[in-house]
C-alpha cells in the first residue's frame, strides 16, 4: 500500500523523529532517572572501615561518563545507634565528593539541613530521590520527616527511595526510625553485598586485587590510595571493629552493591568484574 503525503505528514507531527521510539530510555540509568532524580550516598562510618572503601567505589562509578549528568550528594556520619568510635575521613570526603558532601558527624542538623534543601529542589522539579543507606537509616528518617514537614503534598512512598543490604545495619537503626521508613517511603531491601551469587554484586574479597591495573586515572587513584591508608590506620584501632578482610589487605566495598541496585549494574559479579566494568 502506498503512502500518501498526508500520511507521511501526520506520522511526523505525531512521532517528529520515527526513528527514536524510545525517547524515555536514553535517560534512565538503572532505576535512575538522570535529568531528574537526586542520589544520595549515606555513610555511618562508625564502627568499620569499610565504608571508606565503599567511598572509593562510588566515586569510582561517578567518575565513569556514563554518570556525567548524575546529581548527587554523600553524608558523612550518617550513624544509628551503634556503638564504637567514628572513623574520621574528611579528607576523603573531599576527594571522592568535592563540595557535594556534608558531615553528620560535625554537626547532625547542618548537614539535615542541607541535604533536605538540596532533596526538595529535586522534588520541586519532578525527581525522585534514591538513597544508598550504607550504614544505618536514622540520617535518613530525619531527611524524610523534613521532607513530609515542608512538602506535604509528595506522594513519598513513590519519590523516595531507600536502598539497604545489611541486616546489622538495620539491627543497629534505631527501631523506631527503621519503622517509619519502611512504613513511609519505598524501602528496597537487597541481598548483602558481603556474598557473591546471592542476586547481589559481592563487594568483599580477601584476595590480592591488582585495582591499579585497571584505574588510569590520577584522582581515582589517589582516592583508593587514600581509602585504603586511611582504613588500614583506623581499622580495629581504639576499640573499634577489626574488619578481617580489610586486616588481610583485601577489599571490602560491600556497600557498594545498593549503588549498584540503583543503577542498574546489579549483574557484577565480584570486585575484579566491578573494575573490569569502570575501568579508565
Amino acid at each position: 500500500m502506498t503512502l500518501s503525503i498526508v500520511h507521511f505528514f501526520i506520522i511526523f507531527l505525531l512521532f517528529p523523529n520515527p526513528f527514536d521510539l524510545k525517547p524515555d530510555s536514553a535517560k534512565m540509568l538503572g532505576h535512575f532517572d538522570i535529568q531528574k532524580d537526586l542520589y544520595l550516598a549515606h555513610f555511618d562510618s562508625k564502627t568499620d572501615v569499610d565504608d571508606l572503601h565503599s567511598v572509593a567505589g562510588v566515586a569510582t562509578m561517578l567518575a565513569d561518563p556514563r554518570f556525567a549528568k548524575v546529581k548527587y550528594h554523600a553524608v558523612a556520619g550518617a550513624y544509628g545507634i551503634q556503638e564504637g568510635l567514628y572513623v574520621p575521613a574528611n579528607d576523603l570526603f573531599e576527594m571522592a565528593f568535592g563540595e557535594h558532601w556534608s558531615d553528620a558527624h560535625q554537626d547532625f542538623e547542618q548537614a539535615l539541613t542541607e541535604v533536605t534543601s538540596i532533596a526538595a529542589k529535586t522534588l520541586q522539579s519532578g525527581g525522585s530521590i534514591w538513597i544508598a543507606d550504607a550504614g544505618q537509616s536514622d540520617f535518613s528518617a530525619a531527611l524524610v520527616r523534613n521532607i513530609g514537614s515542608e512538602m506535604p503534598e509528595i506522594d513519598l512512598k513513590s519519590r523516595v527511595h531507600i536502598v539497604q543490604h545489611s541486616d546489622w545495619n538495620e539491627s543497629v537503626t534505631s527501631p523506631e526510625e527503621l519503622a517509619f521508613v519502611k512504613a513511609h517511603i519505598s524501602y528496597h531491601r537487597i541481598p548483602d553485598g558481603n556474598e557473591e551469587g546471592n542476586g547481589s554484586p559481592g563487594f568483599n574479597t580477601e584476595e590480592d586485587v591488582e585495582w591499579q591495573n585497571y584505574l588510569t586515572d590520577p584522582e581515582l587513584i589517589s582516592i583508593w590510595q587514600t581509602a585504603i591508608e586511611t582504613a588500614n590506620k583506623y581499622n580495629g584501632a581504639e576499640g573499634r571493629y577489626n574488619n578481617p578482610t580489610i586486616a588481610k589487605g583485601g577489599l571490602d566495598f560491600s556497600d557498594v552493591a545498593e549503588t549498584a541496585w540503583i543503577f542498574g549494574f546489579n549483574e557484577l559479579e565480584d570486585v575484579t568484574a566491578f573494575f573490569t566494568e569502570f575501568s579508565n
